[in-house]
């Protein structure tokens, strides 16, 4: 008898929360896709054609998507690696280089972009060692401060994104089939790539997903390390409001980059429900 009233309560007890949701997030997104289509006689597509056909956004965007992707890309290879001699190849003081490797996830991204300005900046550490050493006039290493700089620094943070959904997906296999296999003959690369891999690809999908989805959005990197010439849809938004006061044209690319967002997002949902449990040490 009770269970009833609680039923029927159960719709209005949705309400709070879907009125926090609408104030937080959709009633700020609304108010951008608004700005990003008024005009001076109502809605209109003309604030897009002129954003999007320039090069500016079309520069930002390749430089998203280009650093985006090889950064997942060198997540997905190292995760894999340092997943591989955490679980198969124990030595001492494996445990702690798991928890080391975990803590890049609680680390400001901004904070590892400063930390490579000072190992690998014009004036950092390294440069500094190797122009005494070799008595150089000029800094030999100038990577930093280029798309490969922003990409070095990104998978340094996201890597973890990898590595922890792997080391889940790992200990679900079974020390007999490996056994087995090597018994058979099987060599290393043999078992890595029949045994292993399978076991682990709906992780590597799951955490590349998450990795693209994040690296696409990154800001902080990006801006700290100020490569030359490397603007991406994150930053573009901030110096369109920030530094010109064009909040329209920043709507404009706002609305753009939440698209793809989402988009990535549908990605990584999708990846994550065939992990299962895999994925679950993701979130």
């Amino acid at each position: 008898m009770a269970a009833a009233p609680a039923s029927a309560a159960g719709p209005l007890l949705a309400v709070p929360p879907l009125l926090l949701l609408a104030a937080t997030f959709f009633y700020p997104l609304a108010l951008i896709l608004h700005r990003s289509l008024a005009g001076a006689g109502g809605l209109s597509l003309a604030h897009y054609a002129v954003i999007l056909g320039s090069a500016l956004f079309r520069s930002a965007l390749v430089n998203t998507v280009a650093i985006a992707a090889a950064a997942s890309a060198g997540c997905l290879l190292l995760g894999l690696v340092l997943a591989l001699l955490i679980a198969f190849v124990p030595f001492p003081g494996v445990r702690l280089l798991a928890r080391v490797i975990d803590t890049f996830i609680a680390l400001p991204t901004f904070l590892v972009a400063l930390s490579f300005t000072f190992i690998y900046g014009s004036a950092g550490l390294l440069n500094a060692s190797l122009m005494s050493v070799f008595h150089l006039g000029l800094p030999p290493l100038d990577f930093l401060y280029s798309r490969w700089g922003v990409i070095l620094a990104e998978i340094t943070v996201y890597t973890p994104f990898v590595l922890r959904p792997l080391l889940a997906s790992f200990s679900l296999i079974e020390a007999a089939q490996i056994e087995i296999a090597s018994s058979l003959g099987a060599g290393a690369w043999r078992i890595i790539r029949q045994v292993i891999l399978p076991a682990a690809l709906p992780a590597l999908l799951a955490g590349g997903s998450l990795c693209l989805l994040l690296t696409t959005n990154e800001f902080g990197i990006v801006l700290f390390i100020g490569a030359k010439g490397v603007t991406t849809l994150p930053l573009l938004i901030y110096d369109k409001a920030i530094q010109e006061f064009d909040y329209t044209a920043a709507c404009v690319i706002a609305v753009v980059n939440v698209g793809l967002s989402l988009g990535l997002y549908s990605l990584y949902r999708f990846a994550l429900a065939r992990v299962g449990g895999a994925g679950a040490g993701l979130v």
